[in-house]
């Protein structure tokens, strides 16, 4: 890796870190095109609760995603649909810093579960954040990690995976454990 990608990556890091991100993670029916978000969770730069809800999907929750994840369609038969959850989170994520762990695959089923729901999705004036791929920037790896993995690697605790608030914590913690890393190897 060359020491003007280091620098910049490091100096990217810490840009990151001074807007004092938002952190975000769903849960989600599947990975399948047809996929739509049963969970999200936001917690804001000091680890606190901005939202943390259960969403009805428009479409059963598969027995092999509920072994997974534990969110059943009982669970979630109460719970206000996609397009009413994300009023809300449209409003929270306004012209905001956004850390997600896998960036790509959570937008990913918010766009789907927009369309889904019939409505066309537009982004809010976020700034996203995939905090996967700054772990492998920094290292300089060619392979991305498992948020589990990263744990790992990084001495972050671990937690109960597959859930939204148990894993947007762990994205939190694995983001400021890479900010000190960063501070260190300036």
């Amino acid at each position: 890796m060359s020491g003007a990608f280091r620098y910049s990556i490091l100096e990217k890091i810490q840009y990151l870190n001074s807007l004092k991100p938002l952190f975000l993670d769903t849960e989600t029916t599947g990975l399948h095109a047809r996929a739509e978000v049963v969970e999200i969770c936001i917690l804001d730069f000091h680890g606190n609760v901005v939202l943390n809800t259960l969403v009805k999907p428009r479409l059963s929750i598969p027995s092999d995603v509920v072994a997974l994840h534990g969110i059943s369609n009982d669970m979630v038969s109460a719970s206000p649909p996609w397009l009413t959850v994300w009023q809300e989170v449209k409003k929270i994520l306004e012209n905001r810093a956004v850390g997600i762990y896998n960036a790509e695959f959570d937008l990913k089923m918010m766009q789907q579960s927009h369309a889904l729901s019939g409505m066309p999705w537009q982004a809010p004036s976020a700034q996203f954040f995939c905090i996967m791929r700054l772990i492998s920037d920094f290292f300089g790896w060619m392979i991305w990690l498992k948020l589990e993995e990263a744990c790992h690697k990084l001495g972050v605790e671990v937690r109960n995976f597959h859930r939204a608030y148990a894993d947007t914590l762990a994205a939190r913690d694995v983001f400021l454990r890479l900010v000190e890393l960063a501070s260190t190897n300036r």
